[in-house]
């Protein structure tokens, strides 16, 4: 069994900086790629960006320039560091990881249960 768990939400003012913090554990044989997802009301969930075991990055236009995702592969971790925060980027945002739990798995899609990002104007 696999578990993700964000930390780092809250409320913030415009301009302002948050740090995502997301920890996957369980069994876990290798992680493909860990990223994170936001979803505002009344709107479908989209990618905010994205990072490969091997370091690859993949970033949202909207976040690109203010937000970098970093990974810690021993850790099983993953961070998104978010600058110069807007209403717009309000939302839950979501830890995505495709991971295999054994050897012989195929790679599963796993997400955690969100944390609430609030940028008030």
């Amino acid at each position: 069994q696999v578990q993700l768990e964000e930390s780092g939400g809250g409320l913030v003012q415009a301009g302002g900086s948050l740090r995502l913090s997301c920890a996957a554990s369980g069994t876990i044989f290798s992680i493909n790629a860990m990223g994170w997802y936001r979803q505002a009301p009344g709107k479908q969930r989209e990618l905010v960006a994205l990072i490969t075991s091997g370091g690859s990055t993949t970033y949202a236009d909207s976040a690109k320039g203010r937000f970098t995702i970093s990974r810690d592969n021993a850790k099983n971790q993953v961070y998104l560091q978010m600058i110069t925060l807007k209403p717009e980027d309000t939302a839950v945002y979501y830890c995505n990881a495709i991971l295999r739990s054994r050897s012989w798995d195929t790679p599963w899609n796993y997400w955690g249960q969100g944390t609430q990002v609030t940028v008030s104007s």
